[in-house]
């Protein structure tokens, strides 16, 4: 029998314990799931330490595992993110991101408010050299070997430029590198249509922009890519703005729990097809796991200077422990020091570029 990873082995990923709709309680039962299945993982717990102290003591999986940071206060749903910027210091969320700051942790993880986390880690961990907006990115299914698209931006930012496009083309390939072990992604730019003459000003300076950048950055362009292939296989990563972005996944959301709703209302229709759901039974059940969201819980924030995973509020304890596996493969892969380099690279690249075309008009 091997011996464990002692903690300053492990990858330690820092936990906001009290962000999500469900409490405590639900977070801690996610990361015993991680550790139960990933031995070189540990935890900083961050929220009130006599309530989290009593849960942990519950998972013999976590014994030696955890590391407490004691806060009183708590982000809440309806915070605004400006209010918690000026006065959320004592907040779980400000100590989790904190520890990543110090470089305490690989990376964060949090269910709770997603502006307020988006808004406290752009001031305590600051965005890249040459980032102008961070972007969240997200895993969509799709009919692609891996099972996945990666989908940036999805709301960080509604606004973004050419040059935000761009940058959220960069980083999306690196996520793909890193998460997915994909060796040359291929890009996708939505647009209301494929052809290139199509979609706003903006698009069309992204396109030109990013088919110059594929060689350089490693990655395939494939050109505009319509809203029916997010969840296809034309491409591994979806480009977007947060506006556009946020909406198709809300759609989606939206879309597959109505289909869920009206698979179940079929199969209760009648004797006949009760019998069929029962015949059907493994084959559901692989739909139901191919299509789980919880399977791929977690928003990665792309663009700062460190790792944050935003779960969903909603989150279950197999939802967080998907979060908190993110987070360690992206931690572990040496994701966070890869992307900035890429940022750094290319914006340099892009500097060169502009001063050549100064120097030739």
């Amino acid at each position: 029998m091997t011996d464990q990873p002692t903690q300053t082995e492990r990858i330690i990923i820092s936990v906001d314990a009290m962000g999500g709709d469900s409490g405590p309680s639900v977070v801690v039962a996610g990361i015993a799931k991680s550790a139960d299945k990933n031995p070189k993982i540990g935890f900083i717990l961050h929220g009130p330490e006599q309530v989290l102290r009593k849960l942990v003591a519950k998972r013999r999986v976590l014994d030696g595992r955890v590391v407490f940071r004691d806060c009183p206060d708590v982000v809440t749903m309806e915070d605004k993110p400006s209010q918690v910027v000026r006065s959320g210091k004592n907040t779980s969320m400000w100590s989790a991101l904190e520890a990543v700051r110090q470089g305490e942790a690989h990376g964060a993880v949090s269910c709770g408010n997603t502006g307020a986390l988006m808004a406290m880690s752009m001031l305590r961990l600051r965005k890249l050299p040459g980032v102008n907006r961070p972007a969240i990115a997200i895993l969509w299914p799709s009919r692609n070997p891996h099972g996945f698209n990666v989908m940036l931006d999805v709301g960080a930012d509604v606004r973004a430029d050419a040059k935000d496009l761009l940058q959220y083309a960069l980083m999306g390939a690196s996520y793909a590198r890193n998460g997915m072990a994909l060796g040359r992604p291929r890009i996708g730019l939505l647009n209301v249509g494929t052809e290139e003459h199509k979609g706003r000003a903006e698009l069309k300076e992204a396109h030109s922009m990013i088919a110059d950048f594929s060689d350089q950055a490693n990655f395939e362009f494939v050109g505009f890519v319509e809203g029916s292939d997010i969840p296809g296989n034309k491409a591994d990563v979806i480009v977007t703005d947060g506006f556009t972005g946020n909406v198709a996944i809300k759609t989606g959301e939206g879309t597959a729990n109505l289909i869920g709703d009206l698979l179940r209302e079929a199969f209760k229709y009648s004797p006949l097809s009760r019998l069929a759901s029962i015949l059907a039974i493994t084959s559901l059940n692989r739909l139901k796991k191919r299509i789980d969201p919880r399977r791929v819980n977690g928003g990665v924030f792309l663009g700062l200077n460190g790792t944050v995973v935003k779960s969903h509020g909603g989150a279950d304890a197999t939802g967080v422990s998907a979060a908190v596996k993110l987070a360690f493969t992206l931690a572990e892969s040496g994701f966070a020091e890869k992307l900035a380099a890429r940022v750094a690279s290319t914006a340099a690249l892009a500097q060169d570029a502009a001063h050549s075309a100064s120097q030739s008009e």
